[in-house]
């Protein structure tokens, strides 16, 4: 199969008017959703499991299978521990794409986007699991191609651009993110498909592409803080979502899939509003709740702990909070005996137990 060609950024042939009417839409939802988080005291705390949610799900796009409970219930129990099972592994993979997006959130504090940043995006997303040794960090110097793990190139669904091409494309792609544009939701859809399909890297191109939503939509000032969770939508419409990237490059159909981009920004800053809305009413009721539960002047340290962890051990609340411990454990008793926590798992042998907030999961899982 005849490996794809791009086209140089910008695109010529952009019609720009049939968009209007949904960069109106996406642009309104994103402001409305960006004002929500603005009226968060501490949004990176609070919305602190919604960002695990997102590596959760743009990593099942690629084929992982674990829940955002069990990647809280092994980071609660699993420090320092080789990744061994399949779902250990899953695991890993999600931290490490959080991970990524918060490292690349803090390089954009004294640079913008760049080829590096990407690559040290990809860095992190690929230290010490499948595809560690596909050349982690750096642009691929051979041909790959999208297809069954044993067919070969002839049986491919999408070969990329040969390796020579791979860094003028991406420096093309740089210089583009950086130019002004007529709209900047269009730019990003371009931005996000282009890098798809140039595919720079030997493995993990579909999560680093999803990492570069948030951080175009923060570096623009289009959001004021980078956290914006698009793969929801990208998730429940995987086969839409690839169907209109194959479209580029068969028929050079770009039109189609800034629609489709479009609408999933506008979809999913309309549900991310939504979350991010309970989330906050949540923490605003119970922090009446918990004050006349505990009876403690702790009560506010306790309950951002269980916001930014809502899935944990005993002896972590108490690190996390420096509470002092007969405070904690009295702290910790009162919220279960309250009905605001509940027991996940019970204390076995040397197993502790793992203790829940299962108000503000029910929100994420939504």
């Amino acid at each position: 199969m005849k490996s794809y060609n791009p086209e140089k950024l910008p695109i010529s042939d952009l019609n720009w008017e049939e968009f209007l009417p949904e960069i109106g839409r996406a642009n309104r939802a994103l402001a409305r959703y960006d004002g929500t988080v603005e009226a968060m005291i501490n949004p990176r705390l609070l919305l602190s499991p919604l960002t695990t949610q997102e590596a959760v799900l743009s990593s099942r796009i690629e084929g992982t299978q674990a829940t955002l409970e069990e990647v809280m219930e092994l980071e609660a129990e699993g420090k320092g521990k080789t990744p061994e099972t399949e779902t250990e592994k899953d695991v890993q993979e999600i931290v490490n794409y959080r991970n990524a997006l918060g490292e690349a959130v803090e390089e954009l504090q004294n640079r913008p986007i760049s080829l590096n940043v990407i690559k040290e995006i990809h860095s992190v997303l690929l230290n010490s699991v499948r595809g560690q040794y596909k050349r982690r960090g750096e642009f691929r110097k051979k041909q790959n191609w999208i297809g069954s793990p044993s067919g070969s190139r002839e049986d491919a669904t999408y070969v990329p651009p040969e390796p020579e091409q791979v860094l003028d494309l991406m420096t093309n792609l740089e210089k583009y993110i950086h130019q002004e544009e007529k709209d900047e939701l269009v730019q990003l859809a371009i931005i996000h498909a282009q890098f798809e399909l140039i595919h720079p890297f030997l493995d993990g191109n579909g999560r680093v592409g999803r990492i570069l939503v948030p951080l175009f939509l923060y570096e623009k000032e289009i959001l004021h803080e980078p956290m914006f969770y698009v793969s929801s939508y990208l998730e429940k419409n995987r086969e839409r979502y690839y169907a209109h990237l194959e479209n580029i490059s068969k028929n050079n159909d770009w039109n189609r899939w800034v629609g489709f981009f479009l609408e999933a920004i506008t979809e999913q800053a309309n549900s991310n509003r939504e979350k991010a809305t309970a989330v906050l009413d949540l923490y605003e009721d119970m922090k009446e709740e918990v004050r006349e539960v505990t009876q403690s002047q702790y009560s506010i340290q306790a309950l951002d702990a269980i916001f930014e962890y809502p899935l944990f051990k005993r002896s972590d609340f108490i690190d996390r909070t420096e509470i002092p411990k007969s405070s904690a454990e009295r702290i910790l008793k009162r919220m279960l005996d309250g009905g605001i926590l509940d027991t996940r798992r019970q204390a076995r042998g040397r197993q502790p137990a793992l203790l829940e907030f299962k108000s503000l999961l029910k929100i994420v899982n939504r």
